[in-house]
């Protein structure tokens, strides 16, 4: 029996459901992934929630210390960083969404992979993304790129996403993609390219990237279009700053060019759209 894993519902009532799962950390530069989940639930009519996972365990509080502030009646309120888990309901999705987000644990990773796998199984989950950021060699002047990739020769060929070919020190996601591949739950990764020279938060035209993918693979309304006009004015704000510095200027000059370079072969949405279909209908045949 899950300890620090509390449900909050007898039974989950979604079937079949999209899990999207962001969590602050490593795998969050400029809070991109953690600030797409929440935008999914403040945008929706109803959110449900589900679960907790309790931080006692997992957290160095040295490292993540908690907050403190005072509400409306000013009584003091700390807030933990407690994992997550809620149902979303999103205007016209074809499929049920439960969001899962909080900040990666400090310890007992494989642990709190466990009660993320148990989420997906409770919830009977037929997908699992997880949405991350990394900085990268991305030039801020153009859309900022999505690497999409399974171990799932079936479901990434069938997704047009890529194989995970990274070897070296992983976190959090790493272990829990790991476990769910164990657990026989199809899982993919998505992750954006963040401009290594502005790596801060906030970055809309990152957070739109990850909505806007996630939506053409899952067909799950995001709403990423409100987020062109922040995605437009923060381009001019580093356009501004990079004006100034002439080898900064020649250095996004390079990285324009590689990216102008290279083929993006993504499937076309409603190719997309059927194959989501199909797969949901008869995941890990």
């Amino acid at each position: 029996m899950a300890v620090e894993l509390e449900w909050l519902v007898d039974q989950p009532a979604q079937y079949n459901p999209v899990m999207v799962v962001a969590l602050e950390g490593m795998f969050d530069a400029a809070e991109a992934a953690t600030t797409a989940v929440r935008m999914m639930k403040e945008s929706a009519p109803t959110v449900d929630p589900l679960a907790r996972i309790d931080p006692e365990a997992f957290f160095n509080f040295q490292d993540h210390r908690p907050e403190v502030s005072l509400d409306s009646s000013g009584n003091r309120v700390i807030t933990w960083p407690i994992t997550r888990v809620d149902a979303v309901d999103r205007a016209g999705a074809k499929h049920p969404l439960v969001v899962v987000d909080g900040v990666e644990p400090d310890l007992r990773w494989r642990t709190f992979a466990g009660y993320l796998v148990e989420v997906a199984t409770r919830c009977q989950a037929g997908l699992v993304v997880t949405l991350g950021a990394m900085v990268g060699l991305a030039p801020h002047t153009r859309p900022l790129g999505v690497v999409g990739s399974s171990t799932n020769a079936e479901l990434a060929q069938m997704f047009g996403l890529g194989r995970p070919t990274y070897e070296g020190p992983t976190g959090l996601v790493g272990a829990l993609h790991d476990a769910l591949d164990q657990a026989r739950i199809p899982v993919i990764s998505l992750r954006v390219s963040v401009p290594h020279y502005v790596p801060g938060p906030p970055n809309p035209e990152a957070t739109r990237s990850l909505l806007k993918r996630f939506e053409l693979i899952t067909g799950i309304i995001t709403d990423h279009e409100t987020l062109d006009e922040p995605a437009a004015e923060w381009r001019e704000r580093v356009d501004t700053a990079v004006a100034g510095d002439d080898d900064i200027r020649n250095y996004v000059a390079q990285l324009e060019q590689q990216v102008d370079e290279a083929e993006d072969l993504l499937p076309t949405g409603d190719d997309l759209a059927a194959q989501f279909e199909a797969f949901l209908r008869d995941p890990w045949k």
